[in-house]
């Protein structure tokens, strides 16, 4: 923690083990540390399950080769399974004790993508944060598919973290793979209805941003100009808030894993994402 009043949140998308593995978890490993979230979840992280229990050797489990020598709680979801007990799927590290956690599916897997929610409860000492990791299909003509995912985790959001004013306000944060004036992001952020349903989160970014485009996929990154895409901003910190009590307001957002190094191919950079990092505020305040 930042301090006793705010939560630090992370999220990243790692890329898997793609490109130089090696050389990029030694630049995930070193910005964790700076960067020292309560919370991150992580995107497309790979874990090898043999006959149905998770192989924990740090090589076989990404989380953990990520979180090792840090005091990190793991929680992990699977969304597809690659074969040989090789699975791909969502994680959360956290220093905090995770007391509770769920796999959530959604919808989609007929596109020949296959994704789940990560649902983690964690036991803060400001309280009980509601935590949920996500990534959502990435084809740029998906939108119909992220709509479908969209509305079915709201629906567990507020299935698992309802309203309730012991609890802090929910975070939902991923690779969402839509921009922000998409239907999907719109959604969330209060700016569009969705089978006659509205809803609102709070987006890190906009509450507590810069003011710039918040590019979380650019072409800057040299493993972001591999895909041959326009820069987006498609990773966000949302938090179903702020509540009554000003409780899970964004105070201070920025990109994270934004720093490269030089190497001999090229600049090399943590992912082919960048990360974003926000703190929400934890006490209750007056207004």
């Amino acid at each position: 923690m930042t301090s006793p009043d705010t939560l630090r949140i992370a999220t990243l998308n790692v890329w898997n083990k793609s490109g130089p593995w090696a050389e990029r978890l030694r630049l995930i490993r070193t910005q964790l540390r700076e960067l020292s979230p309560d919370v991150i979840g992580l995107q497309e992280v790979l874990r090898l399950v043999v006959d149905g229990t998770p192989n924990q050797a740090p090589e076989h489990d990404q989380a953990t080769e990520i979180a090792q020598g840090f005091r990190y709680h793991i929680a992990y979801a699977a969304a597809a399974d690659y074969g040989g007990g090789l699975m791909f799927g969502n994680a959360l590290l956290s220093k905090h004790p995770i007391v509770e956690q769920r796999v959530l599916p959604l919808p989609g897997a007929e596109t020949g993508e296959s994704r789940s929610m990560l649902y983690a409860l964690v036991e803060t000492p400001a309280g009980l944060l509601p935590v949920f990791v996500t990534h959502l299909n990435w084809k740029l003509h998906h939108g119909s598919v992220r709509v479908q995912q969209v509305r079915a985790i709201v629906e567990k959001v507020f299935e698992l973290a309802p309203v309730d004013e012991t609890r802090l306000p929910p975070v939902l944060m991923g690779d969402f793979n839509a921009e922000p004036h998409s239907d999907e992001i719109r959604h969330l952020t209060g700016h569009a209805t969705l089978e006659g349903e509205s809803v609102y989160f709070a987006d890190a970014w906009v509450y507590a941003g810069d003011g710039g485009p918040g590019y979380t996929f650019d072409r800057e990154n040299r493993f972001a100009a591999l895909a041959h895409e326009p820069p987006r901003r498609i990773d966000y910190i949302f938090v179903r808030g702020p509540d009554r009590k000003f409780r899970g307001e964004p105070l201070s957002t920025r990109l994270a894993f934004a720093t490269s190094e030089p190497s001999a191919h090229g600049l090399l950079w943590p992912s082919d994402h960048f990360g974003l990092v926000t703190n929400i505020a934890v006490s209750a305040r007056e207004r």
